[in-house]
């Protein structure tokens, strides 16, 4: 149980960061949520949470490609809460082009969004966390923080980055109390994948149930999506004393992707 924790997680408003936020507050964990939204799609989420769980859930509308936005929101959450217990570093964002074709600010745009925001995050909770002796951090990598697929350099160079970053924070904090892992989905079943398929499934003049097997799950053995609860569980459990000695973990969670 997390009662009496608190939480970050960065890109939170939909899809796995919200499920992880949602499966946080059912163990008992504050959350201050982040992401876009409407105001009142915003205040809804908190709302419920707060109802369903008994537990405080506020919001920042931290920009994740501005390092003082990200500070602020820290510096907001340990004002609200008196600390920083748990950062979920989930934020992210794909853009897919040919590296000789691929326009120079999205890729600063994606590494700022997926690599550095994690970074400033992180940098910015660790003295709490050492003060407190006490703290689990989890980065959202990718299967594509461990393999590589064309056409997704930065997404694949900021999910490297990621895992990098993982090593290096749970070697520093080894003694602290503290732990780093870095969760590496496949392809999960979110809004966002959702409207990839409908898509593609216009585009090309295919089924979606075609779009699914042949480009979605292609490389995913299982032939189905990881689905959203089954990461935020994962999450979950990184953060109880059940997992105190696993930290620097790349944890697949890709229906045996990266086991080809």
């Amino acid at each position: 149980m997390l009662r009496d924790k608190s939480a970050i997680v960065t890109g939170s408003t939909s899809g796995i960061g919200l499920g992880i936020a949602r499966a946080l507050a059912r163990n008992g964990a504050n959350v201050m949520l982040n992401g876009f939204g409407t105001p009142e799609a915003i205040e809804a989420l908190c709302t419920g949470i707060q109802r369903e769980f008994g537990v405080r859930a506020l919001y920042s509308g931290a920009d994740m490609r501005r390092p003082a936005e990200i500070d602020t929101m820290v510096a907001e959450a340990c004002a609200a809460f008196g600390t920083v217990d748990i950062l979920v570093n989930n934020a992210g964002i794909q853009y897919v082009a040919p590296v000789d074709e691929f326009p120079v600010e999205k890729w600063d745009e994606i590494l700022a969004i997926n690599l550095t925001s994690a970074f400033i995050a992180t940098r910015a909770v660790l003295p709490t966390m050492r003060a407190r002796g006490w703290g689990r951090i989890i980065n959202i990598a990718s299967a594509h923080g461990l393999v590589a697929s064309p056409f997704k350099s930065a997404y694949i160079a900021a999910k490297h980055g990621v895992v990098g970053l993982t090593k290096t924070v749970a070697l520093e904090t080894a003694r602290n109390g503290i732990t780093c892992n870095a969760i590496c989905p496949g392809y999960v079943l979110t809004p966002l994948v959702e409207k990839q398929i409908d898509d593609q499934a216009r585009t090309h003049g295919i089924p979606r149930e075609e779009v699914v097997e042949r480009v979605m799950l292609e490389r995913q053995p299982t032939k189905r999506f990881v689905q959203i609860d089954e990461v935020a569980e994962l999450a979950a459990f990184l953060c109880t004393d059940a997992a105190a000695s696993m930290t620097g973990g790349q944890l697949s969670i890709d229906g045996g992707w990266v086991a080809q």
